[in-house]
C-alpha cells in the first residue's frame, strides 16, 4: 500500500507580493517624508557661485522698502532683537537672512550683529548663478 499525497508543494518562491509591498513603502516615505521649503518673502537675492539649502529655523527678510520681516511675521526694527530672542530662546540655532540685493548692507550687518550676539549662526540666503 503505497501513502502518496496528491497535493504537491512547490519550493519557489514568487517574489511578486514582495516587489508590491517595497513598492508601496516607497510611494510611502516619498509622500511623507517633509520637503524643504524656503520660506521668507519674495525678494530679489544676490546671486552667488555656490548656493546650498539649509534647514531653516528662524528667517529673517529685509524687502527693497526696508522692511523687517521674522519668519513671515513683520516686525518694527526696534523689536527685532526681542523677537529674535524669542525665536532662538534656549537653541544655538541659525538665522538665514534674506536680504534684497539693493538693500545697503548695513541692515544686514546689523540683523547679524543681534544674531551673533544671540549666539546664532548667521547665514545668508542667495541664488544661485
Amino acid at each position: 500500500m503505497s501513502l502518496t499525497s496528491k497535493n504537491k508543494v512547490e519550493p519557489m518562491f514568487s517574489m511578486a507580493s514582495m516587489t508590491d509591498l517595497i513598492f508601496l513603502l516607497l510611494v510611502f516615505f516619498m509622500l511623507t517624508s517633509s520637503f524643504i521649503t524656503p520660506s521668507g518673502l519674495p525678494v530679489n537675492l544676490p546671486t552667488s557661485l555656490q548656493s546650498k539649502i539649509e534647514v531653516q529655523k528662524v528667517s529673517v527678510t529685509v524687502t527693497n522698502d526696508l522692511q523687517y520681516y521674522v519668519n513671515d511675521k513683520k516686525v518694527s526694527r526696534s523689536l527685532l532683537e526681542g523677537e529674535l530672542k524669542s525665536k532662538l530662546a534656549g537653541t544655538k540655532g541659525s538665522v538665514i537672512l534674506h536680504i534684497d540685493k539693493n538693500v545697503p548692507w548695513e541692515h544686514g550687518i546689523y540683523v547679524a550683529d543681534i544674531a551673533t550676539k544671540l549666539e546664532a549662526k548667521v547665514v545668508v540666503a542667495t541664488k544661485p548663478k
